[in-house]
């Protein structure tokens, strides 16, 4: 079984009254995640009901609230339980379905999955405004991955197992970087196997999310613009460029997007700016929240990934992690590009304080930094910048900045150390 980073905080929700509504994409582990919080309920003597409204049993008592009220009193009489639904957007007017529910002072704990498409179709944040929190599971993060590979061994420390094998750290992370993170291709044994469940993921998502949920009936264009997009990942994407390109309308392509990441698949990045007139402001970047699903979307799933396109895996590999720690914080990740020509990869920004980072796939051996940076640095005067990399940990100064050159394994620990009233 694979440890999900996300499973003590939903379990301490479960003594709060509001909903647990855990979203992500689809197949990223939602449901066994709730199936593993039931077990722990039941080893309580808690009462649990269990509805998926994928099987079309559980969906007869979702035709109303009384129905699935009567249920529920069947199930628990008047004694408090915990009620879990999972694919609830199959269920039409889901918000306002759950909020009939929460509102009418049940003895019952909700905890309620759904995908993106669940967001996009029925507006469920709005319905559930101070009824809920939302739980985001993503595929698995790196450090799930390779706690997961290391069978738990080193749990809380890696960073000591990496720093002394640096071999395994680059063999996990070219594994990774290769496969990516959905539980059911880390957990296939074959790189054959891993293949069938990544074509079944993508087929999964576009079939029941896209073309279902969505209503999106030209699925092949909505294919290709996932393919220009994964071909794209971490540079400015002119939009208008790529609807001419396809011959997709401009609307459409901006539509798709929009689905894209309301469904878990794309992030987008917009630039960071001070002066319009030097610097880009209109490109936004976009980097796809699982690398598997972008390297099946070129075709290159399972391909060991070479120097040049191990630059650009490794750039969305940090970027996952960066978002991961700003998730449901005031930070925001944006990236800093100039018409001469000088570009940063990310800029972790918190009001007027921000934090530089450059991603570098190479083992470094000595410290050097690169014009972009120092122009950055030259403009902005931040007190500390990282570079992180795959081997060299290691402080300099430029200037009044502490630059870190930093292993990507210790970026986690290092943004966790951070002021909690700074960054994150």
């Amino acid at each position: 079984m694979i440890e999900r980073t996300s499973f003590n905080p939903l379990k301490e929700h479960l003594k709060q009254k509001e909903i647990s509504l855990i979203v992500g994409p689809r197949q990223a582990g939602k449901t066994t995640i709730m199936l593993l919080l039931k077990e722990h309920l039941e080893k309580k003597g808690e009462k649990t009901l269990f509805f998926n409204l994928d099987i079309e049993r559980d969906r007869q008592f979702f035709v109303s609230q009384d129905a699935l009220v009567r249920r529920i009193e069947l199930e628990f009489g008047r004694k408090k339980g915990h009620v879990f639904i999972d694919e609830v957007q199959r269920r039409e007017n889901a918000g306002l379905f759950l909020k009939g529910l929460y509102d009418m002072g049940l003895p019952c704990k909700f905890i309620v999955s759904g995908s993106g498409s669940l967001e996009l179709k029925e507006k469920i944040h709005e319905s559930l405004v101070g009824r809920k929190r939302v739980f985001e599971l993503s595929t698995l993060s790196f450090e799930e991955f390779a706690n997961y590979r290391t069978a738990y061994r080193y749990k809380e420390r890696l960073d000591s197992l990496f720093e002394i094998d640096r071999l395994q750290a680059g063999s996990l992370l070219d594994e990774y970087m290769s496969f990516g993170g959905y539980p059911r291709v880390v957990l296939s044994s074959t790189t054959e196997e891993k293949g069938r469940v990544m074509d079944e993921v993508y087929q999964s998502y576009i079939e029941k999310d896209i073309s279902y949920l969505l209503g999106v009936e030209k699925t092949g264009d909505f294919s290709q613009l996932a393919k220009t997009m994964a071909f794209q990942a971490g540079n400015p994407v002119n939009i208008s460029e790529v609807s001419s390109t396809l011959g997709i309308s401009l609307p459409t392509v901006k539509k798709y997007l929009w689905y894209m990441q309301n469904t878990f698949v794309i992030s987008r990045v917009t630039p960071y700016f001070a002066n319009i007139r030097k610097e880009i402001t209109k490109r936004p970047v976009y980097y796809f929240n699982d690398i598997g699903l972008r390297n099946y979307a070129l075709a290159d799933f399972g391909i060991p990934a070479e120097r040049e396109r191990g630059g650009y895996l490794f750039e969305n590999c940090v970027f996952n992690l960066l978002k991961e720690k700003v998730l449901h914080t005031p930070s925001r990740i944006h990236f800093w590009r100039t018409k001469d020509g000088a570009e940063v990869d990310f800029v972790m920004a918190r009001g007027k304080e921000a934090l530089p980072i450059e991603a570098k796939y190479s083992r470094l051996k000595e410290t050097s930094i690169t014009r972009s940076l120092k122009s950055y640095i030259s403009k902005y005067h931040p007190s500390r910048a990282l570079v992180v990399n795959l081997s060299l940990d290691k402080t300099v100064k430029f200037g009044g900045t502490e630059i870190h050159f930093l292993p990507f394994y210790k970026l986690g620990g290092y943004l966790d150390s951070l002021p909690k009233r700074g960054l994150i």
